[in-house]
């Protein structure tokens, strides 16, 4: 069974993400990190300085998503528990700034390709590819939004149900 959500299209900015973390009394900074995109501890966040504002913001959704949704510290991925952490801020990343909803959009703006589509949500290829896959995981072969539907299989489709 194909599964219906609602929703609706939202595009956030870097900026955006950085008032979230200030709302939520989180110190944001940008640093010059080696082996991270980003880091949390605790209530601080460090954002690798040398990316581009589309990398800062897939980034920091991402650790916004570890904030809210892990405790502790989940660096070491051999754990299966850290793993399921791992993806859980991914999740909320991929559900803050893609969407089902933002896939959509894309669509409907005439998008007809991966760098097009991620131009138009404002997120890296790379964001957005691994997006399609987590929801390929979640959904199967497709889900149903409003009156589209989205295939994931055998590649990706949306549809307007008339």
């Amino acid at each position: 069974m194909i599964p219906y959500i609602k929703g609706v299209i939202s595009v956030f900015t870097y900026n955006d993400m950085l008032v979230e973390a200030d709302d939520n009394n989180l110190i944001a900074k940008e640093k010059p990190l080696k082996a991270h995109k980003g880091l949390i501890d605790g209530r601080n966040i460090a954002i690798k300085k040398d990316m581009t504002e589309t990398e800062k913001k897939c980034v920091m959704a991402e650790e916004l998503g570890h904030y809210y949704t892990a405790t502790g510290e989940i660096l070491d991925q051999s754990s299966v528990s850290n793993r399921k952490l791992e993806l859980r801020g991914r999740a909320f990343a991929y559900n803050k700034l893609v969407g089902l909803t933002g896939i959509v959009g894309a669509y409907k703006h005439g998008c007809a390709s991966l760098t097009e589509s991620a131009e138009y949500l404002d997120v890296t290829e790379e964001f957005l590819a691994e997006a399609l896959n987590y929801y390929k995981a979640k959904y199967g072969k497709g889900a149903r939004i409003d009156n589209y539907m989205i295939y994931f299989e055998p590649c990706l489709g949306v549809f307007e149900m008339i």
